[in-house]
């Protein structure tokens, strides 16, 4: 690549429109199969470390710890960790309890991470951004240094194993206090240089306002780190807008009700601040009541800078393929309007321009290839 391409923000655009969706080229009859998507390369965005873990992995955890777990084989305690009946965001997170209290060694916190990347990389995924909250694996006794270095090891080691970069996304929650969250982006600015590429706030939105961690967002902001924030999803656009004007969100995790404010969309859109959407999750936490009333559609159509992501792999009982099919099977979306959000994600990503140049166009022959075969067909 040459130094003048990988400058020019222009090396971001595709042959895929901005702005305004356009309708596909391709013929109706070209359904987008399972086995299509699967053959994708793809990039997810929006994936907690914490909600991912394998059952086998959680046993074998538990019984080194001599932690009770509520079933005793794989398949069994899949299915009871799968939040498919939550029905809002609080019981959807109750599921995080077993997690959780697996999560505090270090070797844990290793394994749990390069399995994430070994996962993503069976189905094709070239770019991952993981996240998790560090303050949660510090019951156990573990400093924060050793929950950061055990977390970025597995990633990195993963990553040189299996071929897909990782990268790491600090959290927050709404509930702890404000100094907790400070602490939290003084962690990830630290980390920076070693993996960490943004600042999150996730948790229950009900009576937890993002503005009153405002001053994490800025410290993170005010030394150069990306910051992405969990917002219009248990509660409506309002929190949006908090996210947006008061803590300078560069991404909205989630922002599925952001369409209750056509004014607030119109800004969206816009300025092309990219939405973190999860289909799964989404319907379990009640946020929409079904995949075909999902705004996803919607906000493409219009124009949004729209991502597909699995939130959580374990408790959602999901993978990015299955999120990308529900999107082709549930709302219509076609190859190539597939294939948009895949470079949407990579032009979202928290990567410097170079890198994100890189990624567009490393993916860009297979998704030509893979276009070229339907054509054909």
């Amino acid at each position: 690549m040459t130094e003048s391409a990988a400058r020019s923000p222009d090396r971001l655009q595709t042959s895929s429109s901005q702005g305004t969706h356009t309708p596909s080229s391709l013929p109706a009859h070209h359904a987008v199969t399972r086995e299509l998507v699967q053959q994708m390369p793809k990039v997810e965005l929006h994936c907690h470390l914490d909600g991912s873990l394998r059952p086998e992995t959680m046993l074998d955890l538990a019984a080194a710890r001599g932690i009770a777990l509520p079933q005793h084989e794989p398949e069994a305690l899949r299915r009871y960790m799968c939040a498919d009946n939550a029905g809002s965001l609080a019981e959807y997170l109750h599921r995080f309890d077993a997690t959780i209290a697996l999560l505090q060694t270090e070797e844990a916190l290793e394994r749990v991470a390069y399995e994430l990347v070994e996962d993503v990389a069976r189905e094709n995924v070239r770019y991952i951004e993981v996240r998790n909250a560090p303050w949660l694996n510090v019951r156990g006794g573990l400093t924060l240094d050793q929950v950061m270095g055990a977390t970025l090891r597995g990633l990195s080691r993963g990553e040189d194993e299996f071929g897909t970069t990782a990268r790491f996304i600090v959290c927050s929650l709404r509930h702890w206090s404000p100094d907790v969250s400070l602490h939290m982006a003084r962690v990830a600015v630290q980390y920076a240089p070693h993996g960490v590429v943004g600042f999150d706030l996730a948790g229950g939105e009900l009576g937890n306002p993002a503005s009153a961690h405002a001053e994490a967002f800025h410290y993170a902001r005010a030394h150069f780190l990306n910051v992405t924030c969990h917002a219009g999803e248990a509660e409506g656009a309002g929190s949006v807008i908090d996210a947006v004007t008061n803590c300078g969100a560069m991404r909205l995790g989630h922002g599925v009700r952001a369409g209750e404010d056509p004014a607030l969309l119109n800004f969206l859109v816009d300025r092309q601040i990219p939405f973190e959407l999860c289909p799964t999750s989404n319907v379990q936490t009640g946020a929409v009541p079904s995949y075909s009333a999902h705004p996803l559609r919607e906000f493409f159509d219009r124009g949004a800078a729209v991502t597909i992501n699995t939130d959580n792999r374990l408790i959602s009982g999901t993978t990015l393929t299955d999120e990308y099919t529900h999107c082709a099977a549930q709302l219509g979306f076609t190859f190539e309007d597939l294939r948009e959000c895949v470079e949407n994600a990579c032009r979202a990503a928290f990567l410097p321009l170079e890198d994100r140049v890189a990624l567009l166009e490393s993916m860009a022959d297979e998704l030509d290839v893979l276009q070229m075969s339907l054509e054909e067909d």
